[in-house]
């Protein structure tokens, strides 16, 4: 049986084939209900945590889950929760998140993960206590066999568990655990805020070495005001929410793939201050892409942003923006030759 999106459907879940940042396909199975997944899968080895943004701190973890599920024959999967519970506890103070969840599928489908556990995070499940969340959820209902966190892991009502928590209640029900330790890069801890940080800032390239990619967005080209097609830079425009982070204000050198295929590109994030009327207009990605021809209206783009060429600007007149347009074109295809070769 097959859903109206074509992915095939297994009892509370689906296999969706996931176009993989390299290019390559991967096929992840997506379920967003833990009940009786004991039944379904044999040996389930659990990866717990948000894993926002997937950065090499998570990838560590994944590929340690992964290699221990093959060696004993298990299941890996990565329990997450949608929305992050933050949204749900703290919604007015939530962190904008560094991915979208269908690009934290695709790349988590290219890390050998078996089965991705997004379970919808509600104020009932936040209510449960640190045991019976291990009792009830992860040997109850799923039979875990190991259960893999990051050093700094909380789970339970108030966040009241933690490694050692979850380490005495493996002891008394019957897993194994095993705490992954600080990722360290340049003397600094991988961590989602630090790249949370480096992103506001405009910081793309320091922002990649902890990621392990640039950073990336994904969006729907929707209807603009044609300006960039009068100046002979034709742009797709994306709206920006506030719910998955973007980088500062500004110019930069992007790569862009639509359609499965990769363009070298430049792009604009604010809200063109040189136009009269744009002052309280909200932000918005627009997109020029070298060497490509067609219309890219109602497509989706997926934006890696890979250096910052300079800050937004407010211009004297269109004509000084046209000459302005055409300097950062220069750098960032001069940045694209020099990493083809």
């Amino acid at each position: 049986m097959y859903s109206k999106s074509g992915y095939k459907l297994f009892a509370r879940g689906q296999r969706k084939t996931c176009r993989l940042f390299s290019g390559r396909f991967g096929v992840l199975e997506i379920y967003t209900d833990y009940r009786g997944l004991r039944h379904l899968y044999p040996h389930i080895c659990a990866g717990l945590g948000n894993f926002d943004g997937v950065h090499l701190g998570h990838r560590r973890l994944i590929d340690q889950l992964v290699a221990y599920a093959r060696q004993h024959q298990g299941t890996a999967v990565v329990f997450t929760f949608e929305p992050h519970p933050a949204a749900v506890l703290k919604p007015q103070t939530a962190p904008p998140l560094l991915l979208a969840p269908e690009l934290k599928q695709q790349l988590i489908a290219g890390l050998g993960v078996d089965l991705f556990l997004a379970v919808p995070f509600t104020r009932e499940f936040a209510a449960l206590k640190p045991e019976e969340f291990v009792k009830e959820v992860l040997c109850g209902e799923m039979g875990v066999r190991a259960v893999f966190v990051g050093y700094n892991y909380t789970f339970g009502y108030r966040g009241a568990g933690t490694p050692d928590t979850l380490q005495a209640l493996a002891a008394r029900y019957g897993f194994a655990v095993k705490v992954i330790p600080p990722v360290m890069v340049e003397d600094q801890t991988v961590s989602s805020t630090l790249i949370r940080k480096l992103i506001a800032e405009g910081k793309v390239e320091e922002a990649q070495r902890y990621l392990g990619y640039y950073p990336v967005f994904a969006g729907t080209v929707v209807a603009g005001e044609s300006r960039g097609s009068k100046m002979g830079f034709p742009t797709a425009n994306l709206e920006v929410t506030d719910r998955i982070l973007v980088p500062a204000n500004g110019v930069y050198a992007v790569k862009v793939v639509v359609e499965g295929k990769a363009f070298a590109g430049v792009a604009n994030i604010g809200t063109c201050p040189t136009f009269a009327g744009n002052a309280s207009r909200r932000r918005r990605i627009e997109v020029f892409l070298f060497d490509f021809c067609g219309n890219l209206y109602g497509k989706r783009l997926e934006v890696s942003f890979t250096r910052r060429l300079r800050g937004e600007r407010c211009f004297a007149s269109a004509a000084e923006l046209v000459e302005q347009i055409r300097r950062d074109v220069a750098a960032a295809k001069a940045l694209a030759e020099e990493r083809i070769e």
